[in-house]
């Protein structure tokens, strides 16, 4: 009988994780089919690799955007900065602003707040990570693995496999809108993104 009740359990937690959706490219790495720049830098495909430049010049917040909104989702990525402050931004609405979005953004730099979440024109700091576990597990200039998960009023953000910024209930959130790269402003800006893909849930 044990030995039944382990089967089953077993076999339910199988059809359990084989529910959930399989994941679907975001980037072909060919080209930027699905997405569209907002103005404010460069956004070029070298090598499978997105690769976003811009000159300090630029006052404006660069994006590449995608053109498709989503709501319920998990989304992975590797990102690497060479120079500048970047962020992914998921949930996101466009304004008529310098900053071009509102919405939430995954901290994507190479400092301690890499990984946090800011809302850009809404409530800026959000939820900051513990830099001690920052300076564990991600190298400076080195390719890093984001994880981001955002169901209802959830919100989480994994790098390199970590948990390093869980936001829970938050009811002021926005519950759907675009996913975008961010060049930011006044800065000289390298930044690149590969291997991105989503998971759309309920």
């Amino acid at each position: 009988m044990k030995t039944t009740l382990i089967l089953l359990s077993s076999l339910l937690l199988a059809l359990t994780a084989s529910a959930e959706p399989p994941w679907k490219p975001l980037f072909n790495g060919k080209d930027l089919t699905g997405w569209h720049p907002v103005p404010g830098g460069k956004w070029e495909v070298v090598k499978g690799t997105i690769v976003g430049t811009s000159p300090k010049s630029e006052p404006r917040h660069g994006l590449l955007m995608t053109d498709a909104r989503y709501k319920n989702f998990k989304i992975r990525a590797k990102f690497k900065v060479t120079s500048g402050d970047s962020g992914f931004y998921f949930r996101t609405e466009k304004t008529k602003t310098r900053v071009s979005v509102k919405g939430f953004q995954a901290e994507v730099d190479n400092s301690p707040e890499v990984g946090g979440l800011y809302e850009t024109s809404l409530r800026a700091w959000v939820k900051k990570p513990d830099p001690k576990v920052i300076a564990k597990i991600v190298k400076k200039g080195e390719w890093t693995d984001l994880l981001v998960t955002a169901i209802g009023d959830d919100i989480t953000v994994s790098l390199n496999g970590v948990l390093v910024t869980e936001l829970l209930g938050d009811k002021k959130c926005l519950k759907e809108g675009h996913i975008a790269l961010q060049l930011h402003g006044g800065q000289d800006m390298h930044v690149e993104f590969k291997d991105l893909a989503i998971i759309v849930l309920p």
